[in-house]
């Protein structure tokens, strides 16, 4: 059956093209439009509507500037932005395990709409899988300056709208044949620490009983530096930093404003820590909703009902070199100052250099980053969650490629395709080095394999962590069969180097954790 009915209203979807035994139900308004008199404030329950509605179509994305490969583009007067889509098994038995995902974007770009995001195989692994669109940028995390401190125009509102899609769940998903009782959320990038963020909401609590977070990101704000970036986007945007003056500046106004702040923190080296990475949107510690960073209130022991699936890339940044968003440090010149800029120790600087002989400085200042903002971030993520009773679980992408003499890295976002089963959309091929052959289409199989076996019994197919993780021997690698087989032999190589009384040398992932545990540092943004 493909037509639905939710407390809104009835929908209609249609068999997936992959696989006509999936039903996606496209463009379901979970929340009003976020604009006129809703603009920067809380969500409000969609109007509900007679007839059928169809639902063939993705709902518009919120309002950016990016162009995405193979994903439609914002144009002023979109609106209807708070949508979600469902894939669902169109004979499944019902009470089926809940996967719902959160996309990255540094909070200010992409949609549900991607091609890697397609839910047609997890749902042929026996899940009902949701996304969704929320607020970004200004309109999803920009602080609107309130006097008289009500909550008239909250912070984290793209957050906010993130609860509205799974209270929607809640309330609907049996009709789609999902258990409202086994909900998994899941994101990646800035879209895994939503997740992290709503792991120890209060607000959130009881709507998701499991979380996977891939390539979660260091990025967290107070509510005096969000004060400062509206200031920064208002003055850009001509308009006062105040709630009159932002509501005057329509969505593509604050749009602009903000890629050309960005724009000015790229081209000026003195310009600190956002030089390097210009993304000036994120969560904030509102004490509201959110009263610390994740990885503090997971340390504390918040979030502890929530079970964690976590997983990182070994090559995170140099994805970020690759497209041009980061900026280009090569020289020891610029690596110095990128390190005073971090407070990253010297040990630390040289004990990267060490464990990439014969690297650029390119190279060096790649791999802090990867662990700086995502790969150490992630990692500490779920050991802190494990020392404070919870269960975690960690792994890691590593999967390589050889392509017309090039190698293509584990870089940021190449792990996604893989867990979603999209390999042979086009648009992912830059990710993932071409199409797929036969090793990636095993790996790609295991992976979806892992996280339909954590939304639906906790277990993704290895242990989960006891404490910390520097031996690896909880945490899994994905790898394809060859790779896996390589690095097998080099391990018995590095054991036999080692000597029967000794300790063999570390491999490079684990010598990079060993680095940043010895450095000692706090890992929460400035």
């Amino acid at each position: 059956m493909d037509v639905f009915t939710t407390k809104s209203g009835t929908v209609r979807g249609r068999r997936a093209a992959r696989d006509h035994g999936i039903v996606v139900v496209r463009g379901i308004p979970y929340a009003a439009p976020p604009f006129g008199t809703l603009r920067f404030r809380q969500p409000r329950p969609p109007e509900p509507w007679d007839g059928v509605r169809d639902c063939s179509a993705f709902g518009p994305v919120a309002p950016q500037s990016a162009e995405l490969p193979g994903a439609p583009v914002w144009s002023p007067g979109d609106e209807d932005i708070l949508t979600l889509n469902i894939w669902t098994p169109a004979e499944g038995p019902g009470d089926l395990p809940v996967l719902v995902w959160i996309h990255g974007g540094a909070y200010a770009f992409g949609s549900s709409a991607q091609p890697d995001f397609d839910g047609t195989a997890l749902a042929g692994e026996g899940l009902v899988v949701v996304t969704l669109n929320s607020r970004l940028g200004f309109e999803g995390f920009g602080h609107v300056p309130d006097g008289h401190h009500s909550a008239a125009f909250p912070d984290n509102r793209g957050l906010l709208d993130q609860i509205a899609a799974l209270e929607w769940v809640r309330d609907n998903i049996a009709a789609f044949g999902g258990s409202p009782d086994r909900v998994t959320l899941a994101g990646q990038s800035s879209g895994a620490t939503s997740v992290a963020c709503l792991a120890v909401a209060d607000r959130a609590r009881g709507l998701f009983h499991r979380a996977v977070l891939h390539s979660a990101v260091n990025a967290f704000a107070t509510r005096e530096q969000a004060a400062g970036t509206t200031a920064e986007v208002a003055a850009e945007a001509g308009v006062p930093a105040t709630p009159a003056g932002l509501l005057a500046a329509p969505p593509e106004a604050l749009v602009a404003a903000t890629d050309r702040v960005c724009a000015r923190y790229a081209e000026d080296p003195a310009a600190g820590q956002r030089h390097y990475d210009p993304a000036i949107y994120g969560p904030v510690a509102d004490g509201v909703l959110l009263t610390a960073d994740p990885l503090e209130a997971l340390a504390a022991g918040a979030g502890g009902a929530v079970e964690l699936l976590v997983c990182h890339t070994t090559e995170e940044y140099w994805l970020l070199d690759a497209v041009g968003s980061s900026a280009k440090v090569t020289t020891e010149e610029q690596l110095a100052v990128f390190a005073t800029d971090f407070g990253l120790p010297a040990p630390l600087v040289e004990g990267h250099r060490e464990r990439l002989p014969d690297a650029r400085v390119l190279d060096v200042y790649l791999s802090l980053c990867s662990g700086l903002l995502f790969a150490e971030y992630s990692s500490r993520l779920a050991e802190a969650h494990a020392r404070a009773g919870g269960r975690a679980f960690l792994a890691r992408f590593d999967r390589r490629r050889d392509r017309a003499g090039q190698r293509v890295r584990a870089w940021h976002c190449a792990d996604i395709p893989f867990a979603f089963g999209n390999l042979h959309e086009e648009s992912v091929h830059f990710l993932v080095g071409g199409p797929p052959g036969e090793a990636d289409e095993e790996l790609s199989r295991r992976m979806a394999a892992a996280w339909a076996g954590f939304a639906a019994q906790g277990d993704p197919g290895w242990d989960p962590l006891d404490g910390p993780a520097g031996s690896g021997a909880a945490v899994r690698v994905w790898r394809t069969a060859a790779e896996e087989g390589e690095e097998e032999a080099a391990g018995a190589a590095r054991r036999a180097a080692a000597g029967p009384a000794g300790n063999p040398p570390p491999g490079a992932q684990d010598g990079f954790r060993d680095l940043w545990r010895t450095a000692g540092l706090p890992l929460l943004a400035p």
